[in-house]
């Protein structure tokens, strides 16, 4: 009897550690904000389907997934909803040249299908050289124009620094975001882009400068400086590289930032699940860590 209840009692304070586990790890994710893979899909060796990512995403413990381009939304809405996960980005191109569409005509179709679903657009503006703020008023009749179009949709318009695109620094995304001063549009910091184009590593002063309209945020294993070409240093899964992780994460905490967080997958190969499944491990670790760290007092 007494070895009957020791087990009972064993295999109950077992279940209920497990439970204040899950609840400790599913707050901390919570306070971290929704987190979300982009580009997943072209480098998976399993090349799996939008039906087939949507369980493994959810499996995993990912809040949604960014999608690339126009192409597909639909399918990709539907294999969302079947599991319950949300989309959280979709990523364009708006074009400057003059002799060129704004932006892809399709923008009107998709603006319909994601109306009431809080999605954002990722805008990669090309067409001019990097940075040069001759484009400021073509950008801004464009943006404004796109704006106009997404706000019975609810949906957000953010400015999306790339390598080698026109606005190719956070920087260029406030000064033009400020400029169209519209109140869905805002802007994105992306780790990896950032790395590549700032030589500088101070990111506090940037975010600060961007946080009235950062909106969301991208990360990924990196290590902090790479003289090569290619992304291969600069991308990596979340549980590599020698970039301070935990100290970006930390200075997003203190200034406030409560946004959503994508994962940047572009380039890594192999087994999709199981690079994801590595990097969710390392953001649970991150953010738990976070999560029992108390907040510096602010100076009265």
């Amino acid at each position: 009897m007494k070895n009957s209840l020791t087990r009972r009692s064993f295999v109950t304070s077992s279940v209920l550690a497990a439970s204040f586990l899950a609840v400790a790890v599913a707050a901390a994710t919570a306070a971290a904000g929704a987190f979300f893979p982009f580009c997943i899909d072209w480098h998976d060796a399993k090349q799996r389907s939008f039906e087939e990512q949507a369980p493994m995403l959810k499996e995993l413990g990912y809040d949604g997934v960014g999608h690339i381009w126009l192409d597909r939304v639909a399918e990709r809405l539907k294999s969302l909803d079947d599991v319950g996960l949300r989309l959280f980005q979709i990523t364009m191109t708006v074009e400057l040249a003059p002799d060129k569409a704004p932006f892809d005509p399709r923008f009107h179709e998709v603006l319909t299908l994601v109306k009431g679903r809080d999605v954002q657009f990722a805008l990669l503006v090309e067409g001019l050289k990097p940075s040069d703020p001759a484009g400021d008023p073509r950008a801004v009749e464009i943006l404004r124009q796109m704006s106009d179009l997404a706000r019975d949709s609810g949906a957000q318009l953010l400015l999306y620094p790339h390598l080698n695109s026109w606005v190719e620094r956070i920087e260029d995304a406030v000064r033009v975001a400020d400029k169209v001063d519209r109140p869905n549009v805002g802007v994105m910091f992306n780790l990896c882009h950032w790395l590549r184009v700032d030589k500088q590593r101070d990111y506090q002063r940037l975010l600060r400068m961007a946080l009235p309209r950062l909106w969301a945020v991208s990360i990924n294993g990196a290590d902090s400086f790479d003289d090569q070409p290619g992304w291969d240093r600069y991308i990596q899964p979340l549980d590599r590289g020698d970039f301070d992780l935990a100290g970006f994460l930390h200075t997003l905490r203190e200034l406030g930032y409560t946004g959503p967080i994508g994962l940047q997958c572009y380039g890594i190969g192999g087994d999709t699940r199981e690079h994801l499944a590595r990097s969710m491990t390392a953001w649970r670790r991150m953010n738990t860590a976070l999560t029992t760290t108390p907040k510096p007092r602010q100076s009265q």
